[in-house]
């Protein structure tokens, strides 16, 4: 690790090949020149730059030290340009289904936040019909939210199966209705399971009316019923239910994100970007 200030006084040294003059430029006394000089060649372990009374040039060691020294000095000059001056700023309103916020999403948001310190982002979680209404009426920027799969719209970041999904030690009886727990309507999971349920004649009934993925948890981790689920995102402590119960097949289902044509695209496009580029991390957390 070389000091980018004993960097810089080299490269000025290097350039005027006079210490007094390079002092001058630096705004430094030539004793603290020499001195900065002595330091970087003793962290280098090589003797960068001769000097008698007529003349200072630099050794062969120095020639080299002053190609890595200009490159070393432009990346942190890139850098420090990019987190002050001209990083990019702005609001970003960002709404995510809950479920989804069950996935690596939150490490996804910190590590944007990090890369992207000046932009102000909001985070909103609801249902994904929720997100998608408030998207279009321009309160929102940008949604990660679930999908029938023969949608068209926005960029798809996965596409997962639907299953039934409940506590390990739950009988479902074939002759009795199906205790379903569900999000109050409109849902698209709710939709889906009770569409499958009526499509082969399966009667049957509310357990639980949730409002959140807690809710959904809660209720199933309590054996009050199941619940259409993705199949990515089941916890450890659930489990899919098995095909001899005779329940029917859910489908598939989309994660998509969906962006407002009207916001400012550098963020949005940004966003999207690292959730789309770490697709691979969308998994459940354990």
């Amino acid at each position: 690790m070389f000091d980018p200030v004993l960097l810089k006084t080299f490269v000025t040294v290097a350039e005027t090949l006079n210490f007094t003059t390079a002092g001058q430029l630096l705004g430094l006394s030539q004793p603290t020149v020499s001195q900065q000089i002595r330091k970087l060649e003793s962290a280098a372990g090589r003797n960068l730059v001769v000097r008698d009374t007529r003349e200072v040039r630099l050794t062969d060691n120095g020639d080299a030290m002053l190609g890595f020294a200009r490159t070393i000095l432009a990346a942190h000059d890139q850098a420090s340009s990019y987190f002050t001056g001209s990083a990019m700023r702005g609001r970003l309103r960002f709404g995510s289904a809950d479920d989804l916020a069950l996935t690596q999403l939150p490490q996804i948001l910190r590590d944007f936040r990090q890369l992207y310190p000046h932009i102000n982002l909001e985070l909103t979680v609801n249902q994904s019909g929720a997100l998608t209404r408030r998207l279009q009426s321009g309160q929102l920027d940008l949604v990660f939210v679930k999908q029938e799969s023969d949608s068209t719209l926005g960029q798809l970041v996965r596409r997962d199966r639907m299953v039934w999904v409940g506590h390990r030690n739950l009988t479902v009886e074939p002759d009795r209705p199906v205790p379903l727990i569900a999000y109050q309507a409109p849902s698209l999971s709710r939709t889906v399971a009770i569409a499958a349920l009526e499509s082969i004649g399966r009667t049957w009934r509310i357990t639980c009316n949730v409002r959140e993925i807690n809710g959904v948890l809660a209720a199933a981790r309590a054996g009050i019923g199941i619940a259409a689920f993705p199949q990515s995102l089941i916890p450890p402590d659930l489990a899919q239910l098995p095909t001899n119960l005779a329940l029917p097949e859910l489908g598939t289902v989309d994660f998509r994100l969906l962006d407002n044509p009207t916001s400012a695209r550098e963020p949005v496009d940004a966003l999207i970007s690292a959730i789309v580029g770490r697709q691979s991390a969308m998994v459940p957390v354990q």
